[in-house]
């Protein structure tokens, strides 16, 4: 009996494996990216402060640098984890700061608790700290992908208000380097769809068992 490959889902196993391969490519370029802006940022928090952004991305350039911004009043809280400058952790209590009439407002990290609900007793004022990112909550298929937004810019505060303690200071430690992982999931779901494919043609192609 004459074995045939099928035409159409050949070539749409193949294309599917080449995008997969070039998305594995791409992080590995990422990753390489992601060292140098390591290796800038590690620096910048003895440099010299500068104007805070307003909107993301965080440059390189200015990640970790030293900054200050004014929050007019504290629009909402919330809390991640988050380590202190003893080296204890808690509940990194973040402010949802309003800077005007309009704009975007600015995140403020003020300090570390013991309770993710508790509610500093804090209404604003001229902040000083390290200029930082948001928490990534962001899905892992959209950041694998490279489709994820931007993280916002977010301060770091240097002190902490009364009943929190001040946070640990921002360092390279603390921002994933995951492209590496990433590239080999993608080519790990490319030799998976290559392996997929091959069975269901050993199975399709396989002479049918003689009657009795």
């Amino acid at each position: 009996m004459r074995r045939s490959v099928p035409l159409i889902p050949t070539i749409i196993v193949i294309l599917a494996v080449l995008v997969m391969i070039a998305l594995g490519m791409w992080q590995l370029e990422r990753r390489h990216e992601k060292e140098a802006m390591l290796a800038l940022a590690a620096a910048n928090p003895a440099r010299p402060a500068v104007a805070f952004p307003a909107l993301p991305p965080v440059p390189p350039e200015i990640l970790f640098r030293p900054s200050s911004v004014h929050c007019l009043r504290v629009v909402g809280w919330q809390a991640e984890a988050g380590r202190a400058r003893d080296g204890s952790m808690g509940y990194r209590h973040i402010a949802q700061c309003a800077t005007g009439a309009e704009g975007p407002g600015v995140l403020v990290a003020l300090g570390v608790g013991q309770r993710p609900d508790e509610r500093p007793r804090w209404n604003g004022g001229q902040v000083a700290g390290w200029i930082s990112e948001e928490p990534d909550h962001r899905a892992l298929l959209t950041r694998i992908g490279g489709h994820a937004l931007p993280l916002r810019p977010m301060l770091i505060a240097r002190e902490a208000p009364a009943g929190l303690k001040p946070l640990a200071p921002p360092s390279v430690q603390d921002v994933p380097n995951n492209h590496l992982a990433y590239a080999v999931q993608w080519f790990f779901f490319a030799a998976v769809a290559v392996a997929i494919y091959l069975l269901a043609l050993r199975r399709r192609n396989k002479p049918p068992a003689d009657s009795p």
